[in-house]
């Protein structure tokens, strides 16, 4: 079992900066990636960035060039830096976790309440 806990949500002006960090732990072995979903009130969750136990990254269309996602191997955490924040960010930022061959597995952290004020 792999369990996912994040850190660093809260309240910031628009315009602002915002790191998430996402902790792993127990089966590390069989995480090869793990990245950032978001969910806004009312809407579906889309994906916001993924890093593989590689290095290799992907990001949605939408944050590409604001977000950044990095991992440190060493914590096992995965890191979102967010700038140049804007409202419509708002959302609930969850972690999740590919398993071996980034097979899509039912791995998620409780998630962290992202707001940008106006």
């Amino acid at each position: 079992q792999v369990q996912l806990v994040e850190s660093g949500g809260g309240l910031v002006q628009a315009g602002g900066s915002l790191r998430l960090s996402c902790a792993a732990s127990g089966s590390i072995f069989s995480i090869s990636a793990m990245g950032w979903y978001r969910q806004a009130a009312g809407q579906q969750r889309e994906l916001v960035a993924r890093i593989t136990s590689g290095g290799n990254t992907n990001y949605g269309d939408s944050v590409k060039g604001r977000f950044t996602i990095s991992r440190d191997n060493a914590k096992n955490t995965v890191y979102l830096q967010m700038n140049s924040l804007k409202p419509e960010v708002t959302a609930i930022y969850y972690c999740k976790a590919w398993g071996v061959g980034l097979r899509d597995v039912d791995v998620w952290g409780h998630g962290t309440l992202v707001t940008v004020s106006s």
